[in-house]
C-alpha cells in the first residue's frame, strides 16, 4: 500500500524542505511506510488555486492506485477555502483513504477518528479562509486610498501594479508579489532574494513593504 505526502508554497522562490521532512517523518514513525512506498505531490501556488497540478495529479492517483494514506504538513497547505478543504477531505475518505494533517493533529478516515476532530477541521479551514478574505479586504482598502493620493497619479505605478486609463490595477505578477514581499515581512527571505525574485531593487522592495495595506502584509 502506499501512502501519498502533497506539500505546498505559495512562490517558485520558497523551499519545500521543511515540509517534506514532516510528511516523510511523520509517513515513516506514524504510518510505518518504507520510502519506496511514498509518492510526493508538489505544488509552487497559492492556496485558494485548487487547479493547482500537484494537487490534481495526487487526486487522479487516489481514483487509480492503491493509496493508503495522504499526509499533509497542515491543513493551510492543502486548502484556504472551508468548502474546497471538506469537500477534498470528503473526496479522500470516500476513496478508502486515510488523511492525516502532522501540524494540526487531526486524522480523518483511518478508524480512530475522535468526535472532536471534525469540528476541529472545521474551525482551522475557516481561519485559513478567514485569514485570506481579510488580506484581500486590506488590499482593496489599500488599492481605493491609493487612489486618491496625488502623486500616485502623476508618478509610476506600486510594484506589481500596473495603469489603466488612470485606475490602479492588479498586475499579472500581482499574486507572485504579495508572496514574496510576506515572506521578507515574516523574516523567511531577505530583501536581496525577494528583489531577484521579482526583478526589482532593494529599494522597491523597501517602498513596497511600507505601502503594505497595497498587498495585505
Amino acid at each position: 500500500m502506499l501512502t501519498a505526502c502533497y506539500v505546498r508554497v505559495s512562490t517558485e522562490e520558497q523551499n519545500l524542505e521543511r515540509q517534506l521532512q514532516s510528511v516523510q517523518s511523520y509517513a515513516e514513525e506514524k504510518l510505518n511506510t518504507e520510502l519506496s512506498e511514498l509518492q510526493i505531490f508538489r505544488d509552487k501556488s497559492t492556496g485558494t488555486d485548487t487547479s493547482r497540478s500537484g494537487y490534481r495529479d495526487m487526486m487522479e492517483t487516489l481514483e487509480g492506485e492503491d493509496i493508503e494514506h495522504v499526509v499533509v504538513h497542515e491543513i493551510s497547505r492543502l486548502a484556504r477555502s472551508l468548502q474546497d478543504l471538506e469537500r477534498t477531505v470528503s473526496r479522500i475518505t470516500d476513496n478508502g483513504t486515510a488523511i492525516h494533517f502532522v501540524r494540526d493533529g487531526l486524522s480523518f478516515g483511518d478508524g480512530k477518528e475522535q468526535p472532536m476532530n471534525r469540528l476541529q477541521m472545521q474551525m482551522l479551514g475557516a481561519f485559513a479562509e478567514w485569514q485570506a478574505r481579510v488580506k484581500q479586504m486590506n488590499t482593496k482598502e489599500g488599492i481605493a486610498a491609493r487612489q486618491d493620493e496625488d502623486d500616485y497619479h502623476h508618478g509610476r505605478p506600486p510594484l506589481g501594479f500596473e495603469k489603466n486609463d488612470g485606475q490602479l490595477i492588479e498586475g499579472e505578477n500581482y499574486g507572485q508579489v504579495c508572496a514574496v514581499l510576506d515572506m521578507v515581512v515574516k523574516g523567511d527571505l531577505s530583501k536581496r532574494k525577494a528583489a531577484q525574485e521579482l526583478d526589482s531593487s532593494r529599494k522597491t522592495i523597501d517602498r513596497a513593504i511600507d505601502r503594505g495595506s497595497l498587498y495585505g502584509i
